[in-house]
């Protein structure tokens, strides 16, 4: 790995990251991402360019507006590191190839899309459809070779040169787009009409056409099946800890017996699981970039099982 070539990969990743930030903070408002410039927006003065360095400029500033001193949110931070992280990461793994261009803008729409998620439960359409577009476009020059979709085929064509066919990587990442969105539109449908309430918006189906777009079927359902598991271990977590918290406060506040603090306490937590809405793309798009690097390794791992 070329060490300038890394640092400045970083780099871009890093401004990418400020960018991301911009987007995540005014698409979901239905503003611009271009006009006006960056302002604060607690008093609303201009960002000057000098403290808008990626890293630099909240670490200088101590993650306060200069002109007002209002806090600023340490995700500007997070996000520029971790999307910076992302690029390199991809550098790393993929080398200089467009494998890693596909990966860095992957990463990049993820990382904006869980952010966006984790904040506003929302996921705007201008990330997740020119996003779809983005994977298919890829997949012409990047192939899918997704073994999943060429058996549901039961055909798998190689050209004389030994090449693959971007016509079939291109059929590859349609099939996956059209599993990830169908699979979590079907599940949204079945709690629906289960539960009478909407469990899953149209934000995740899109999102998972995106990630098929880029994955292909086989990592898409590695991507599914694994954030289900994550997001419902997160979800548990989060009862238990409402639980401990409610059933603590009960025998203090209120000095009650233990087993009643604990009863009390429980039926507290599930009105909160119930009331609490679990931004569930930020687990989608999490076991995405986890099945981007490490996807295929855990399905070798496990034939070697079988």
């Amino acid at each position: 790995m070329d060490t300038e070539f890394a640092l400045a990969i970083f780099a871009l990743g890093l401004a990418f990251g400020s960018f991301l930030n911009v987007c995540i903070y005014r698409l979901p408002r239905d503003l611009s991402v271009i006009h006006p410039g960056s302002a604060c927006p607690k008093c609303g003065q201009p960002i000057r360019f000098y403290d808008n360095v990626p890293i630099l400029s909240w670490l200088i500033l101590r993650g306060r507006c200069r002109h007002c001193k209002a806090p600023i949110s340490p995700r500007y931070l997070v996000v520029e590191l971790i999307t910076g992280t992302l690029f390199l990461a991809c550098y790393a793994y993929f080398g200089f190839t467009l494998a890693t261009l596909k990966y860095c803008t992957f990463g990049f729409l993820l990382v904006g899309l869980i952010f966006t998620d984790a904040e506003t439960q929302l996921l705007p359409d201008k990330l997740t459809l020119p996003g779809l577009v983005a994977g298919l476009l890829f997949s012409l020059v990047v192939p899918v070779n997704d073994l999943l979709s060429k058996m549901l085929f039961g055909v798998i064509y190689q050209p004389a040169s030994g090449a693959s066919s971007p016509w079939l990587s291109l059929l590859q990442a349609l099939m996956g787009a059209a599993v990830g969105a169908s699979f979590l539109y079907g599940a949204g449908a079945i709690y629906l009409r289960a539960r009478g309430v909407e469990g899953m918006g149209f934000g995740d189906v899109k999102l998972m056409a995106m990630v098929g777009a880029f994955l292909g079927i086989q990592l898409t359902i590695f991507t599914l099946f694994s954030a289900s598991i994550v997001g419902s271990l997160a979800g548990l977590w989060t009862v238990l800890v409402v639980w401990i918290k409610r059933t603590r406060r009960r025998m203090v506040r209120h000095h009650e017996a233990p087993s009643l603090a604990r009863r009390h306490g429980w039926e507290s937590a599930s009105i909160a699981l119930l009331r609490f809405p679990m931004p569930f793309g930020v687990f989608l798009g999490s076991m995405a970039m986890v099945a981007s690097f490490f996807g295929n390794q855990f399905f070798r791992w496990y034939w070697r099982l079988l």
